[in-house]
């Protein structure tokens, strides 16, 4: 039997992450292990870190000794979901649907812990599974009976769009969004004895619906939590980028990308997020917390953030990686760790670099006549010579020392790239296709 071993709301209040929360949650905690859940959206085959609140809830639930079910909203993600949105979603096929489940069960394993035989152990579940057969006779009689208009108006989600341009509107599928979201915290109360349903506060009016479905259909007592949104300190959205979403796939979001993103926030962002996205305690949080107040522009504090992150999504080796791959932008790097980078690290560190595109039968080449004449890393033929005679270019990483220097195939790396470097910060990227 597996024990309540620490309070989840006290847990989550000095973390910041409680926007609302119903009366008596604490106290059903407190009683006995209880099974909780939290809806994902399954339209990507990847998560990204705007999902990383509701995970992390998800993660601290289980580590008090509760049980946490993912809820991939295969059917509510082929419908639109109403919160706050401007727009409809798409709608896949369930053949991309069982895709995306799979590899979203796959990353959330690095969070939650679905294959022991502990009584709190995680599950995953599929609302297309007890919705695909649900006919919509069955379901105006057997659900929509007990939830009136006059409450859905009432949710900020729904009034918000109907109070809008009558152009842009809600359908009535969106409408019906939050019955649908409801059943699912029926169908989970019933079948899973699920008693609380967590989200982001956009959600807080779907949530309570489905509480009150449960309250009226049921005569049950269910329960709602929310996480606030999280912003950045600048008023930017968290999580976006000019690339867009930082995904936890490293097929779309290279492990090196995502250690510079939480690399590169703020002081302010990085205090509350050590909070939000570690499993780090209160007092090493304080005390890193204080650390960095001490010599803030060691970034000691966005450093440990960026590494406890990078470890649990990607793993230690990844992180160790993304150091060795930072460290050849700003650091003393030799040519042998710019040659163990794979190429989508190596475009990330460089990305940005002016690029050339070349021809491999340009190759072998004077050096000075590639960067001067074939390439514009020069403006002449004597400011390259200069520099070179100055020990200022590097290849690759080493410092090239001889004039009459030929650049070869051997020099590739990814058998395509080449890389220069002009004085201490200006890099250029040779890119050589057949």
């Amino acid at each position: 039997m597996v024990k309540i071993s620490k309070n989840f709301v006290k847990e989550l209040e000095w973390r910041g992450m409680i926007h609302d929360m119903m009366p008596g949650t604490e106290e059903q905690l407190m009683k006995e292990p209880t099974s909780a859940y939290v809806g994902i959206d399954p339209t990507a085959d990847s998560l990204h870190i705007g999902h990383l609140v509701s995970i992390m809830m998800l993660k601290h639930f289980q580590n008090c000794g509760h049980r946490p079910i993912a809820l991939v909203g295969g059917a509510t993600g082929m419908i639109g979901d109403p919160s706050m949105k401007s727009s409809e979603r798409n709608l896949i096929d369930e053949a991309t649907l069982r895709h995306n489940e799979a590899a979203i069960k796959r990353q959330l394993s690095k969070f939650l812990d679905f294959d022991s035989e502990a009584p709190n152990a995680a599950k995953l579940v599929n609302n297309y599974d007890w919705m695909k057969d649900f006919s919509f006779l069955d379901f105006i009689r057997d659900i929509g009976k007990h939830i009136t208009v006059n409450y859905m108006m009432s949710k900020d989600s729904v009034r918000k769009r109907i109070s809008g341009d009558e152009r842009e509107g809600m359908s009535f599928t969106e409408f019906t969004y939050q019955l649908v979201q409801g059943y699912d915290f029926l169908w989970l109360y019933e079948h899973e004895g699920c008693k609380l349903q967590m989200g982001g506060s956009d959600q807080w009016g779907n949530i309570t619906t489905g509480t009150e479905l449960i309250r009226r259909k049921l005569s049950g007592e269910a329960f709602a939590m929310t996480c606030p949104l999280i912003t950045r300190a600048d008023g930017g959205k968290f999580g976006k980028t000019e690339q867009g979403n930082i995904w936890l796939d490293a097929r779309y979001t290279s492990p090196y990308t995502f250690y510079q993103f939480w690399l590169n926030v703020s002081d302010e962002d990085a205090q509350k997020y050590i909070r939000i996205f570690t499993m780090l305690t209160r007092e090493e949080v304080e005390a890193a917390v204080a650390e960095h107040m001490q010599a803030p522009h060691q970034r000691n504090l966005q450093k440990l953030l960026a590494k406890e992150i990078t470890v649990m999504v990607h793993g230690e080796q990844e992180y160790v990686n993304a150091l060795n791959a930072s460290s050849i932008l700003f650091g003393n790097a030799t040519s042998e760790a710019l040659k163990a980078l794979d190429e989508q690290t190596f475009l990330s560190v460089f990305e940005g670099v002016p690029r050339f595109e070349l021809r491999k039968e340009q190759l072998p080449s004077d050096i000075i006549e590639m960067l001067a004449v074939t390439t514009s890393v020069f403006p002449s033929k004597g400011e390259c010579r200069k520099m070179i005679q100055g020990g200022g270019l590097s290849i690759n990483k080493e410092k090239v020392t001889e004039t009459d220097f030929l650049l070869s195939e051997e020099h590739l790396l990814d058998d395509k790239y080449i890389l220069v470097q002009k004085g201490k910060k200006n890099y250029f990227i040779l890119k050589f296709e057949q």
